[in-house]
This record gives structure tokens, C-alpha cells and sequence, in this order.
């Protein structure tokens, strides 16, 4: 391809092209759903992503001679982005769509890669986002429905072009689903059956009038749980109880969960009906208009799936049945009412104990997509590791 041109998002049109560049090589694709172009927008100005206090970003639209858009990418520096094991600074590249042509992917890749160098980085883990690991995270590799909101969506040869450049897979993100008009497994009630003729356990799902109440439960199983665990950092109830205000206008109370001890939180179950289900209809906006229109159609057309954000069990009852209990309990109301699919954000295979856990919610359970985060060594005589398993 001759004379294409390579550019660098500096102005409003080309924020905007950059845009668009995603559609333009999706938009074949039946199954793909417009990401909404504020949440994109977002992860590029500084005044609404916080992770600019720990580095920077720069984007890149790629054109042909006629000036038809052929792909797009973004690279960052982030001081807080780091993995067990990593022995190099590693940068990131994100938001890469491009044609089905690998001269053009090595341009966009390349200046990505050079960027990236001269702010003294050695490796690039890609496509990642530059935030939060919930979103625009991997690239997919098997599955290739429509993709959850917040999650990266590509034709299979994006995973060719990356290779043949010279990336190399760091770990996959698997993400499972189930039907849910499916009864449970024998083996789920008999587990949970010990907790449920015991006196001492409850469960009961969020209510939207004490926000303030399950902010706190949730910060005390998450930091539990979680926190030290893959690079996740502990969480203050000030952070919870935000996001539970931003979910709060597409917040379902029936599918999410708590288990409590004596009524101190034991366990949580997070879910959100599917919300691409109904952005698909906006088309990637979301102002005044798209905002009623998101009303009306969130009123008249039922959402029939459900997606798994956050499943949590504190150390002392971890391998216990307390999840067959959460599980149990949470599938006496969600298979009833109008949700006949479910699907779990993705986990790393480098953390098999929770692989474990998921392959287990259902005899029905499937792995319904899975994405790849690769990494790219600039010194390419160096010894490549992929993601070292957690304890």
C-alpha cells in the first residue's frame, strides 16, 4: 500500500476520525455493537481519567490516499501498570483496529512501538486500556459474539496481524456463560444445603435505598478477598459507593447478591443486566436524544442477559460450599425472571483457583469467548515469560 498517511490525533476532526476508524473497519460485521463515543472520548481527557496523574497517551489514525480510514491505536505510559514478574518498564498500546493488511498494522504498531521507546519503556503489553482493567482489555481470540459493554470487539485476524509482528500471548482472559433456564447442578444444593438449615447464614439481594449500607459489605469481602491479588488494590468504601451511584439507573437489586455470617458480610455476587443489550441502539452516542431514546428502550425491550462483574468469598470461607450457597441462593431469583443468558467477565488464566470456581457455577457453564493481552520485548534477544501463575 502506497501513500498511506499516518497521523496523530491532535485536533477535534481527528479525535473524531479516530473514532470512526473503528467503525469503519467493524461495521461488516453483524455482530458488532458501536462502543458509546463518550466512554472513549473519557479515557482521553486528562480531566476525566485519573490515570493521566501517573502517565500519558497519545493516538494515531491511519488513512489511505483517498483518505478512507484503515485503522487506529493508542500508546501509554502508566507508573501504576504493573505485573508480577516484570523485570522491564512495560508500556501500553490499546485501541488498535486496523484492515486485514499487515503493512498497515506494522505502521501503526511501529509508532506506537517508538513512542513508547523514546519515553524509555522495553516491552509493550497490548491492547490494553489506559485505566481500569474492566475495560478495552485484550484482544479477541475465540468467541466473537457481541461483545459485552466496555469490552474489545475484532475480526479473528487481528490475533495474526499482532503475531506476525512479533507479539507473543502474556496470558488469556477467559470469560465463561451459561443458560440459565438450566437447573443447577445436585452437587450446588447439596453444598449450599448445609448454610441454607443453618441459622447463622443469610442471603439477600442489593436495595438500592441503602447504597450506603452494601458500599461498606462490599468494600469489607472485596478487600478480603481480593486486594494484593493480581496487582488489585484495595478499595475504600468511598470508591464503592460512587460506583454503586453510577450503576445505580441500570441496577437490577434482584441479581445482586450478599452472603453474611451473623450478619457480617461473607460473600458477594455482582451482576448488571447486559447494557450493550440496549446501547446497540444508539449507534455510540449518547447525548440528549440517545439519552430518552435509552429510556424508552430500556422501558419496552427486555434485557435477556445478564453479565458477572464481581464474585468474592472471604478467606475463611473459601473452599468451603459458601459459593454453592451464594449460587444457590441467587438462582432461586435470577432463573425465574426474564434473563435466559449469563456471562462472566473475563478472568486470567493465571489465576486458576477462580478458572476453577467459574467452571463450576453450572454443569451448563462454557467458555464463551476468550481474549488475549500480548506482550511485544523490544530487545528481541531477550527471553520472553509469559504471565507467571498466582499462588
Amino acid at each position: 500500500m502506497s501513500q498511506l498517511q499516518l497521523l496523530e490525533v491532535t485536533t477535534p476532526a481527528l479525535a473524531q476520525d479516530f473514532l470512526m476508524a473503528n467503525v469503519a473497519v467493524n461495521k461488516e460485521n453483524p455482530n458488532y455493537i458501536r462502543p458509546l463515543d463518550k466512554d472513549v472520548d473519557d479515557v482521553f481527557d486528562p480531566k476525566k481519567n485519573k490515570t493521566y496523574r501517573f502517565g500519558e497517551a497519545a493516538r494515531w489514525v491511519l488513512k489511505g490516499p483517498d483518505g478512507k480510514l484503515l485503522g487506529r491505536i493508542a500508546a501509554f505510559t502508566n507508573k501504576k501498570y504493573k505485573n508480577k514478574g516484570d523485570e522491564v518498564p512495560v508500556g501500553g498500546m490499546g485501541f488498535f483496529d486496523c484492515i486485514n493488511d499487515q503493512q498497515a498494522a506494522d505502521m501503526l504498531l511501529d509508532v506506537a512501538k517508538h513512542w513508547l521507546l523514546q519515553r524509555g519503556m522495553e516491552a509493550m503489553d497490548g491492547p490494553i486500556n489506559f485505566g481500569e482493567r474492566d475495560r478495552w482489555w485484550g484482544v479477541e481470540v475465540e468467541g466473537f459474539a457481541p461483545p459485552l459493554y466496555g469490552m474489545n470487539f475484532n475480526l479473528p485476524y487481528y490475533k495474526d496481524l499482532l503475531e506476525q509482528y512479533g507479539f507473543r500471548p502474556f496470558y488469556n482472559q477467559v470469560c465463561f456463560g451459561m443458560h440459565l433456564k438450566v437447573p443447577l447442578t445436585q452437587k450446588i444444593h447439596e453444598r449450599a444445603r448445609p448454610y441454607q438449615e443453618d441459622p447463622a447464614f443469610s442471603a439477600r439481594h442489593i436495595e438500592k435505598s441503602k447504597l450506603e449500607k452494601y458500599a461498606v459489605d462490599f468494600t469489607t469481602v472485596y478487600n478480603a478477598a481480593w486486594a494484593g491479588h493480581g496487582g488489585l488494590k484495595e478499595l475504600k468504601k468511598e470508591q464503592v459507593l460512587l460506583m454503586f451511584k453510577k450503576m445505580k439507573p441500570v441496577m437490577d437489586e434482584r441479581i445482586i447478591w450478599f452472603v453474611y455470617h451473623h450478619d457480617k458480610p461473607a460473600a458477594i455476587f455482582v451482576n448488571l443486566p447486559d447494557l450493550n443489550q440496549w446501547f446497540r441502539h444508539l449507534h455510540g452516542k449518547f447525548g440528549l436524544l440517545q439519552k430518552l431514546k435509552f429510556l424508552w428502550v430500556k422501558a419496552t425491550k427486555k434485557c435477556t442477559k445478564a453479565t458477572g462483574l464481581v464474585f468474592g468469598i472471604i478467606p475463611e470461607f473459601q473452599g468451603k460450599g459458601l459459593d454453592a450457597y451464594l449460587i444457590a441462593e441467587t438462582g432461586k431469583v435470577i432463573q425465574h425472571i426474564e434473563y435466559l443468558e449469563y456471562e462472566m467477565q473475563w478472568i486470567g488464566d493465571f489465576n486458576p483457583k477462580m478458572i476453577n470456581v467459574a467452571k463450576n457455577i453450572a454443569d451448563n457453564t462454557f467458555v464463551s469467548r476468550k481474549l488475549t493481552t500480548y506482550r511485544y520485548l523490544f530487545d528481541r534477544t531477550k527471553e520472553f515469560k509469559p504471565h507467571p501463575v498466582l499462588a
